[in-house]
């Protein structure tokens, strides 16, 4: 493991973690994490990036100079326990992927609670590709995605559309995602002093914000709770000491015994959500390179690009 790596887990520990358990609204966390995005996070030099409607849907598109001339769309869901993150705080990270995989990323803006609370959010972002589709573009060439809160739904998407027999995406990918409302994963206690990001005893009152007394067992925000027969190839990775560690592990298990192609990828003492260190951190950009290596493998991903 890098020495940036140690760096980083040091500082998010002392800076990072103990700001989220402080945090009494979202509001200083979504101005932090605006302002970190802005000064660490970059997109592959050349990306073009302008706002975009997905019918009534407000989203970032992102076109690294590989996408340019692709038809592939990358269907990225920003995390931030419903509550913060933007379209702006993971642009970058959907644009090296992007890069990675010769693909125009698109960020649906989803609303956040506490001031739309469940179900805004899964809404939003099926509201959000029933408006990609309607631009025209094929759902075999979407590669959708998320991290944290943002895997969970963009696997819950997945759920949905397989609730609703609707055709699926090439693939679906998470990291570090969030697969369970309920928290009942034994690495949410085994982790919580390991992971060096989120604060365990926090995630219940993030999630109070956003589900307002609202059960926690739909599928499109707790996809550990979904039917996934039928559903696409997945791809998912989370660090051995986070909290979430359970919630990836589990969701595998499920999908595998469902029939489905599941590729997993464990990794050791790296933070919640690292991918979105690329600029820094050698371990996000290896993860990035895994991830693209795995998409371009998919059948069709190339061949019409």
């Amino acid at each position: 493991m890098s020495l940036c790596r140690r760096l980083l887990n040091a500082w998010l520990r002392i800076v990072e973690k103990p700001r989220i358990r402080r945090a009494k609204t979202p509001d200083g966390l979504r101005r932090a994490l605006e302002f970190q995005a802005r000064l660490f996070f970059h997109p592959p030099r050349g990306t073009r990036k302008n706002w975009t409607r997905l019918g009534q849907m407000r989203a970032l598109e992102m076109t690294p100079p590989a996408a340019i001339n692709s038809r592939k769309v990358l269907f990225y869901i920003h995390g931030g326990g419903f509550t913060f993150g933007s379209p702006r705080t993971h642009a970058a990270l959907a644009a090296q992927l992007g890069q990675r995989i010769a693909a125009r990323a698109v960020l649906p803006q989803y609303r956040l609670a506490p001031e739309s609370p469940y179900p805004a959010a899964p809404e939003d972002v099926r509201a959000a590709w029933d408006g990609l589709l309607a631009r025209g573009v094929l759902p075999r060439d979407i590669l959708v995605g998320g991290d944290s809160a943002g895997g969970a739904l963009a696997f819950g998407l997945v759920a949905d559309l397989l609730a609703s027999r609707q055709a699926m995406p090439a693939a679906v990918f998470g990291f570090s995602p969030l697969t369970d409302l309920s928290y009942s994963g034994e690495s949410f206690r085994t982790n919580a002093e390991s992971d060096v990001v989120l604060p365990a005893e926090s995630a219940p009152h993030l999630s109070d914000m956003f589900l307002k007394g609202q059960p926690c067992s739909d599928p499109r925000v707790s996809p550990l709770d979904g039917d996934f027969q039928g559903a696409p190839a997945m791809w998912l990775t989370v660090g051995d000491t986070e909290i979430l560690q359970d919630d990836s592990r589990r969701l595998v298990r499920k999908c595998e015994a469902q029939g489905v192609s599941v590729t997993f990828e464990e990794c050791h003492d790296l933070p919640h959500v690292w991918p979105i260190f690329h600029n820094i951190l050698p371990e996000a950009r290896a993860t990035l390179d895994h991830l693209g290596a795995w998409v371009r493998q998919q059948p069709g991903w190339q061949g019409d690009s």
